[in-house]
């Protein structure tokens, strides 16, 4: 027979109550680990490339001023630089950042194999990137602001297009190809992993619809009219890659940031597969109606405004909820919560001034714009966390902290401002005179556009900074 020493306490039996809330605290963990190998390398190739464009896009945002500034305008190389210097602009700060950032992240997500093809698809974008760039001063052609991919018709520029394209297709190709194996036991590191394998076949998607358009588009169209609908089916699958990255990256900052989700895996997984679902509207939209009608326009939207958004809402209010009551936060985690807020803040007001949308007014621009940014923040926020696993310093202090919120705010004042002017039936995609301003109201709203064009400027600037001054010195020298 068995006894205690006398005094002896029994310890307490756990419950499975208990047992189950530690399992789930272990398997709720919306966090992936970093490799060390080659592929983190590879991941810093793809964010130096990810500055450079945002360094371009600011240099060509003061540009866009100086062009537009009495006897400054002379000294461009075209005539009409305000349109050639926004097309460049655009194509930086959208297309070239989304494709760095992701080839970033899908780099650390993927397996260590073909890593030839994840580098030269890095030296590809690069190339076509830099050729886009010096374009408008290598005679750049007419400037054409296709919705997504706005172009100057010129060589220069539409080979660098191309080089572009061709980068972009070797790195969906090599994350379609190394995808992990998610497995039947379904964890938050798990999630996160399909969540990002969504992404990438949702860029395949994208990339088939671009070459299917370009395939069967008339040969009589040309100018405005043969981009947009060349760019318009890929366009709107490319959002949806872009989402999926946002989503992933809201659950992984909340997870970085210590909030306790009441999300589970199995069913963030489920709401990624209804996310990446939709995206298959895009092939449907072609085989059902001609590439130049109305249907076949208007079948993208749908998908896009109806089945993307299903995933959205659950996962944004399990944040939400997720992070009511948290402990105080640690300096490295303060800017990833600044960044997590101000994305979902930008992002659902992106969303809901799409649904008043009404007629082609500035309203428009407002609403993309409030969706992009959303998606911009999330993966800023993603590279604050990465920064010191790539083996850099975290970025800590006011500024990083500061940055977030002073660019969410400065572009939640440039939608506001676009949606006040569009109640005026300010038109979209025009400038200067053009505009015609007729009141005061009028006016008001496209100053309150400005303003906050401008503090969004120095939030994004702010960015670069704080990145820069963290991988300025390696993580191990900090430590030290």
């Amino acid at each position: 027979m068995n006894t205690l020493p006398s005094g002896a306490a029994i310890a307490p039996r756990p419950t499975l109550s208990s047992a189950r809330a530690t399992i789930s605290a272990a398997t709720h963990a919306y966090a992936l680990p970093v490799p060390t190998d080659a592929r983190r390398t590879l991941a810093r190739g793809w964010l130096w490339l990810a500055l450079a464009a945002l360094i371009g896009s600011g240099l060509f945002s003061v540009l866009l001023v100086l062009s537009r500034t009495p006897g400054l305008n002379k000294l461009f190389p075209v005539a009409d630089f305000f349109r050639v210097a926004l097309v460049v602009h655009v194509d930086l700060s959208v297309l070239v950042w989304f494709v760095a950032l992701a080839g970033l992240v899908w780099s650390l997500h993927g397996t260590p194999r073909r890593s030839a093809w994840g580098w030269a698809a890095l030296g590809l974008c690069g190339a076509g990137a830099a050729l886009m760039s010096l374009a408008p001063f290598l005679g750049s052609g007419e400037p054409i602001m296709a919705n997504y991919i706005p172009v100057l018709d010129g060589a220069p520029f539409l080979a660098g297009l191309v080089v572009f394209g061709a980068g972009a297709t070797l790195l969906v190709l090599h994350g379609l190809l190394t995808a992990p194996k998610i497995g039947l036991a379904f964890d938050g590191a798990g999630a996160l992993h399909f969540g990002l394998n969504a992404s990438v076949v949702a860029g395949a998607v994208a990339l088939l619809a671009f070459a299917w358009s370009w395939a069967v588009l008339p040969a009589t169209l040309a100018g405005r009219a043969y981009y947009e609908i060349l760019f318009w089916g890929g366009g709107h699958a490319l959002q949806f890659t872009w989402t999926l990255l946002m989503l992933v990256g809201w659950l992984w900052l909340a997870g970085t940031c210590g909030a306790r989700l009441p999300l589970s895996p199995r069913v963030a997984l489920g709401l990624f597969a209804l996310a990446l679902v939709s995206v298959f509207v895009t092939p449907y939209a072609y085989l059902a109606h001609d590439i130049a009608s109305v249907e076949h326009r208007n079948l993208h939207t749908w998908g896009m405004r109806f089945g993307g958004g299903l995933a959205i809402a659950p996962i944004a209010l399990a944040v939400v909820l997720g992070l009511r009551g948290l402990a105080p936060l640690e300096a490295a985690q303060k800017p990833l919560r600044a960044a997590l807020l101000a994305s979902m803040l930008l992002f659902a007001s992106g969303g809901m001034i799409g649904v008043f949308i009404a007629g082609s007014n500035v309203r428009i621009p407002a609403h993309y714009h409030g969706c992009i940014v959303g998606v911009t923040l999330a993966l800023m926020g993603l590279v604050y966390h990465l920064l010191p696993r790539l083996g850099y310093r975290a970025p800590e202090g006011r500024l990083a902290t500061l940055q977030p919120t002073l660019y969410g705010a400065g572009q939640l004042m440039h939608i506001l401002g676009l949606v006040w002017s569009g109640g005026y039936g300010v038109q979209r995609k025009v400038a200067g005179a053009e505009q015609v301003l007729r009141s005061s109201s009028e006016i008001a709203g496209m100053g309150l556009m400005g303003l906050g064009g401008l503090i969004a400027i120095v939030g994004g600037l702010m960015f670069v900074v704080v990145t820069l001054r963290a991988m300025r010195q390696p993580a191990e020298e900090a430590q030290a």
